[in-house]
């Protein structure tokens, strides 16, 4: 690997020996999520390619810690987690079989066990970072640690690669859980929010919860529920419903995680909206909910700007994660950083791709 290694700084010092933009690239799964411009040599623009540069580093199955270099595929790794009994609690999205783990750190998408397990970033405890300098520069480390200034290494994740190359990632995981178990409801997105309140309150072994509409207001619910099975058996008595067989269930979960669901259906847009769960319904059209009412889909057109104002005042932000062809807004498809924000991100810019040479443009326009 250190011969792929050298080689990878090597393009980078060229690409910026020529000031050229260098576009990172993994798997190239997740190319359609954020400001995507085609990249092609006639435009002058040069592409990384990280899939040469794979393989696990170390994995302590009783630390619950593995690092891995960032093209490793992240079925891969996933497979390798599976054989000791483990997994990555975030359950990441693939969206194609070529899916890498620098791409999945990245682009910091998590998935329906997101709201009990945590965010992407909650489990990256360091980092290492190709900068524009070809310097290999390392963050954090193997084990939790409280660290005065930014914990950059997970600042990486969602950044779209906007800070350099993501080398090398170190993640915590988890062990799979005992028993799970699936359950029906039929409900309108009113009384879906309304059951998930309810819930909050309760000591559940609740993983995952989803809405989608049926029919007219109707919908129904998919709740998850993962743990010890007495836990399971009681906490099933408090949400009702009907059980999904185990392959049904799977299938679910799966195809809202890789976007594979009919309500995903590729030719229109798709927006993704962050609220808090207590938020009220929101938008017009075609609606799913995940992760307790914090995670909303709305697919079909939607006005850029009415939809950002509206989610911005009830304490959230909106995204067009899919264009389906529609033009994006002319300041991007992120909902625009608050101002500390968009201090803070231009800062770290400043400080690891002085050049501007790393993604421009692919998360903030104007880097």
């Amino acid at each position: 690997m250190d011969f792929v290694l050298s080689e990878l700084c090597d393009q980078v010092m060229t690409a910026r020996a020529g000031h050229k933009p260098l576009f990172v690239m993994g798997g190239g799964s997740k190319a359609f999520y954020g400001n995507y411009r085609p990249v092609t040599p006639q435009d002058g623009h040069c592409l990384l390619d990280m899939t040469p540069y794979r393989g696990i580093v170390s994995y302590h199955p009783s630390e619950l810690v593995v690092t891995v270099r960032a093209g490793t595929p992240l079925a891969e790794l996933e497979a390798a987690l599976a054989e000791h009994g483990q997994m990555l609690a975030f359950e990441p999205p693939h969206f194609s079989p070529a899916a890498t783990i620098g791409g999945c750190v990245a682009a910091g998408l998590s998935g329906p066990r997101r709201m009990s397990a945590g965010a992407l970033r909650d489990f990256v405890l360091g980092a290492q970072l190709l900068d524009s300098d070809g310097r290999v520069l390392s963050f954090g480390g193997e084990v939790m640690k409280n660290v005065a200034g930014y914990d950059v290494s997970r600042l990486l994740a969602g950044s779209h690669g906007i800070f350099g190359a993501i080398l090398e990632v170190s993640l915590k995981v988890t062990p799979r859980p005992m028993e799970e178990l699936t359950l029906m409801l039929p409900a309108t997105q009113t009384q879906a929010l309304a059951s998930f309140a309810l819930w909050r309150g309760k000591p559940l072994p609740i993983s995952a919860t989803s809405w989608v509409g049926t029919a007219g207001d109707e919908g129904r619910m998919h709740v998850r529920l993962s743990g010890a099975p007495p836990a399971i058996a009681s906490a099933r008595q408090v949400v009702g419903g009907d059980p999904l067989a185990p392959e049904a269930a799977q299938a679910w979960w799966s195809g809202l995680r890789e976007q594979t669901h009919p309500f995903f259906a590729p030719g229109q847009p798709l927006w993704r909206l962050a609220l808090p769960p207590t938020a009220a319904v929101v938008g017009s059209g075609q609606t799913l909910l995940e992760w307790g009412g914090g995670q909303r889909w709305l697919a079909g057109p939607q006005d850029a700007g009415e939809l950002r104002e509206l989610a911005q005042r009830l304490g959230g932000h909106a995204t067009l994660f899919r264009t389906g062809g529609a033009r994006p807004p002319a300041d991007g498809v992120f909902h625009p950083l608050a101002p500390g924000v968009a201090l803070i991100t231009r800062r770290l810019k400043q400080e690891l791709d002085p050049a501007g040479l790393f993604n421009p443009g692919r998360l903030v326009l104007e880097l």
